[in-house]
């Protein structure tokens, strides 16, 4: 596998999936991919494949980028087709558990497992878009791309490690946005929208640019962070801690989805 040119799967030609296969073509990369309903516009040299299997074969690192739900059913299609050698990268953002669980499923294949934790939104950095790596596969990843110039930083050799620390911060971030979105609607339906932003503003130390970005990404991001806080749900239920606050964001969110996804 592999000889001159580095050749990357991508399962999952999302909105995420469909800008890395794009971007990474430009970069030279010979990238195959599947997904069963493609909605974005693709390179010309991206390879369609016919099932996630058929992407997966041959290639040097297979890229899962799907919803977290589908983490383990997507490795399962592929396992039978993995190799030694290869490298089988879950980005879906999952627990903990399910990440390891999708290590587990890949295991018998020889290939090495990677937990890719995504660290900001995909557009409009693309590619380039910060990766936190732990698992069994981590440093052989950063290796093999390091001609690329990504934005990578690897933690350990466990899996689940990349996918702890980005949900942990999620609880934060997910969370202020949520009670800065709550705050913001309640300032406005009493006539004092300027005074709660005042408000915010000494709590977070930034400007009223900072607090409109809170309520933009929560709006526009919605679904996609609704599946997030569903994954800081999942592994705080694992930690035997009662997730009050992460649940509330996370119904937070899911209120948000009908005025942003098309019906």
């Amino acid at each position: 596998m592999g000889g001159n040119k580095l050749k990357i799967a991508i399962l999952g030609l999302g909105e995420a999936g469909s800008r890395f296969a794009n971007d990474l073509v430009k970069r030279g990369v010979t990238v195959s991919g599947y997904d069963p309903l493609p909605r974005y516009v693709l390179e010309p040299a991206v390879k369609l494949a016919s099932s996630n299997a058929e992407a997966a074969q041959g290639a040097d690192i297979v890229l899962s980028v799907n919803v977290s739900a589908m983490s383990e059913t997507v490795a399962a299609e592929v396992v039978a087709v993995l190799q030694p050698g290869q490298l089988y990268a879950e980005l879906n953002t999952a627990s903990p558990a399910t990440k390891r669980a999708v290590a587990a499923i890949v295991q018998p294949s020889g290939a090495l497992a990677v937990d890719v934790a995504i660290m900001a939104p995909v557009p409009p950095k693309g590619i380039l878009t910060p990766f936190l790596l732990s698992g069994p596969g981590a440093a052989l990843f950063a290796e093999m791309l390091r001609p690329l110039a990504l934005d990578i930083v690897v933690l350990t050799d466990a899996m689940g490690e990349a996918a702890t620390r980005k949900l942990l911060r999620s609880i934060v971030y997910k969370g202020v946005a949520a009670v800065i979105g709550e705050a913001v609607a309640a300032g406005r339906s009493l006539g004092l929208e300027p005074y709660i932003r005042e408000q915010i503003r000494s709590v977070i130390g930034g400007n009223d640019d900072l607090i409109d970005r809170f309520l933009e990404g929560s709006k526009t991001h919605a679904l996609r962070r609704s599946h997030e806080l569903e994954a800081v749900v999942d592994m705080l239920d694992g930690l035997h801690i009662d997730p009050v606050m992460s649940s509330a964001t996370l119904t937070s969110l899911l209120n948000l989805i009908p005025q942003t996804t098309p019906h």
